[in-house]
């Protein structure tokens, strides 16, 4: 006899050992990333658990988005790349979709949102992402043989042009300098110094910084990153323009898979990029092949898949007014714009 249920305190130690068993889970399943966002943000969670037999068979991590500018939505997973039912069987993913479904209807929103790795029959999907993911090699050596030769060559111009590597997150002050003027620069919103600084706190071991620096040590580029299982995860990411030219992207992310490689993990995950942007020609020029991801909807009050893309002309000018803004009066109006996009 199958159980869904909303998910209490009680349950924190049997979610995370589900998901510690699960093959398809990934860090933002996990209940440190709902702490962050709840703390962040203040948005409402609904997550769902099924039990038979008094144990766990399957988790629902959804998220209530009430935004003035995009509406109200249900997510699976918010400020995420991936979400979605983890479940024993394809019978316990349906009913813990009806419930998540029914938990929509009831809260009156647009529509309930899955991110999902592979797309789930019957279900509306657009292929708006593509993670790229690939196994790291045990010898750091051959790992950069792998690298396809242009962005081998920029890994080693990064190291002749004397560029440093920094891991600890005692640089969080740097790094945010770095994410909130690289996401001016990309006519994006950045969001708070919290939610970095929580996912730190939050996930202790489990998160750390890189930053890379000048010679005349300057912050030039930073990520902050995960170890989920055996994978490396680099999520949150930033580089400055004005330093483009001793190309500290690259030598960062071989900075990052060279340390992934000797704490022996099995794969580097490089995140979603949409098609025809930089980030998704950057990964690919890696040698990291695109795989799409499936967002997939119910819909409740919405009559179609909402495009909130910044890709989507509607967001253009907006985008390009943001860049005009002043950096300072950026870093103000950023975060409470930013909690909305989810």
């Amino acid at each position: 006899m199958l159980r869904i249920r909303p998910y209490t305190a009680t349950d924190r130690d049997a979610w995370t050992a589900y998901i510690d068993g699960h093959p398809e889970a990934t860090v933002f399943h996990t209940l440190e990333w709902r702490s962050v966002i709840t703390q962040t943000f203040g948005h409402r969670s609904h997550y769902l658990v099924a039990e038979r037999d008094g144990a766990v068979a399957g988790v629902l991590p959804l998220f209530q988005i009430n935004s003035r500018l995009f509406g109200n939505s249900l997510i699976s997973v918010p400020f995420a790349e991936l979400g979605g039912p983890l479940a024993d069987d394809e019978d316990t993913v349906r009913q813990l979709l009806d419930h998540a479904f029914a938990r929509g209807e009831g809260l009156r929103v647009g529509y309930v949102e899955l991110r999902n790795r592979r797309p789930l029959p019957g279900l509306p999907t657009k292929s708006l992402y593509f993670n790229f993911r690939r196994e790291i090699l045990p010898d750091p050596d051959d790992n950069l043989r792998a690298i396809p030769r242009k962005s081998r060559r920029m890994v080693r111009q990064g190291m002749k042009n004397g560029l440093t590597a920094a891991f600890g997150r005692h640089q969080v002050n740097d790094f945010y300098d770095i994410m909130a003027r690289s996401y001016h620069q990309l006519g994006t919103p950045i969001f708070s110094r919290r939610l970095f600084a929580l996912f730190l706190r939050i996930f202790g071991p489990r998160a750390d910084l890189l930053v890379i620096r000048t010679p005349e040590g300057r912050p030039a580029a930073g990520v902050l990153f995960f170890h989920f299982h055996d994978q490396m995860v680099p999520y949150y990411a930033g580089s400055l323009f004005e330093f483009r030219s001793l190309a500290p992207n690259d030598y960062m992310y071989w900075v990052l898979l060279e340390r992934g490689c000797r704490d022996g993990c099995r794969w580097f995950d490089f995140g979603r990029s949409k098609e025809g942007t930089g980030s998704y020609d950057f990964k690919r020029h890696w040698g990291f092949e695109p795989t799409p991801l499936a967002y997939q909807y119910h819909l409740v009050a919405d009559g179609e898949m909402p495009n909130l893309s910044p890709a989507n002309p509607k967001y253009r000018r907006k985008i390009e007014l943001w860049k005009k803004l002043p950096h300072r009066l950026s870093r103000i109006i950023g975060p409470p714009l930013a909690r909305s996009l989810a």
